[in-house]
């Protein structure tokens, strides 16, 4: 008798305990339900305020550089009503289906209202182009003037170069010699006390003769200029730049031969050196040359 009473408790309990579990998950799924529903009428909310606002640009595109007073008015005032439309709506819980297909019903009338109006500029449109054909002829001529001038004057740009490449001289022959202090020649760096830059400045029949500064840089491996002052610069391309050695020279429009030495009081380090040429503003060459240990 004891074991059946217990046998019975026992299902009651099972049967009990598969209920709750029923419920619960029954009540899940419901819970599930209900905020996927949510998530679908807020998704749909936002995407009919990105039309309402999508529309607001619209009138607003439209009525920016419209003339016709009385039209832009209208515009005007369908484009606040758009924007009153727009608020209320963001304000308008997403759940509230029955406000929200109202909204979408006044969407499409808004629309409607826009088509019209959207005809009623492009027959404004046709009657100003019109106008604008019969301007179109001296538009094109004074643009061809233009045109022409423009031309001219980049011709004019080409030629003036031209002639300035021309003029321009030109260093070759370039070769730089180690000296120690007895002015011969050294491939040891401790012994080095001069560098002496040989170089010839070719044959233009085209230059300018008469008295002209070269200029030369000597940029280290470090990429700075060995100067021995700071205010040694010169123009170029719109900019002071530092200057090792500067030196005047008579151009004859023959080629010549010339030399600059620069006085070592400073530490060399070994590596690739460059000596840049300039003249009046242009460089006239650039030749690396090599220091060793």
């Amino acid at each position: 008798m004891k074991k059946t009473t217990l046998y019975i408790l026992i299902a009651v309990i099972a049967v009990l305990l598969a209920a709750a579990i029923y419920l619960l998950v029954d009540n899940r799924q419901t819970k599930d339900e209900m905020q996927e529903m949510v998530e679908q009428m807020t998704f749909e909310k936002e995407q009919l305020e990105d039309e309402y606002e999508d529309l607001a640009l619209q009138f607003d595109g439209y009525g920016r550089n419209l003339n016709n007073d009385s039209l832009a008015d209208k515009l005007a005032q369908e484009q606040q009503r758009v924007q009153d439309l727009l608020e209320e709506l963001k304000i308008t819980k997403a759940t509230n289906a029955r406000r929200i297909a109202e909204l979408k019903k006044e969407l499409a009338t808004v629309r409607a209202v826009m088509v019209e109006y959207v005809h009623q500029i492009d027959s404004l449109s046709q009657s100003n182009e019109r106008l604008t054909q019969e301007n179109t002829v001296v538009k094109q001529q004074y643009a061809e003037a233009s045109q022409r001038a423009t031309i001219l004057e980049e011709e004019k740009v080409k030629l003036t170069a031209v002639v300035n490449r021309a003029q321009m001289l030109e260093a070759t022959g370039f070769t730089m010699t180690p000296l120690n202090n007895r002015d011969k020649k050294t491939g040891r760096l401790s012994k080095i006390q001069k560098l002496q830059f040989d170089y010839n400045i070719m044959k233009n029949v085209a230059a300018n003769t008469g008295m002209k500064r070269i200029y030369l840089r000597i940029i280290r491996p470090d990429g700075e200029v060995l100067t021995k002052d700071s205010q040694n610069t010169f123009t170029y391309e719109g900019r002071n730049i530092e200057y090792s050695i500067a030196k005047d020279f008579e151009y004859g429009g023959e080629q010549m031969h010339d030399v600059m030495y620069w006085t070592v009081e400073e530490m060399l380090d070994p590596g690739v050196y460059n000596a840049d040429f300039f003249v009046e503003g242009n460089l006239i060459g650039s030749f690396p040359f090599k220091i060793g240990k």
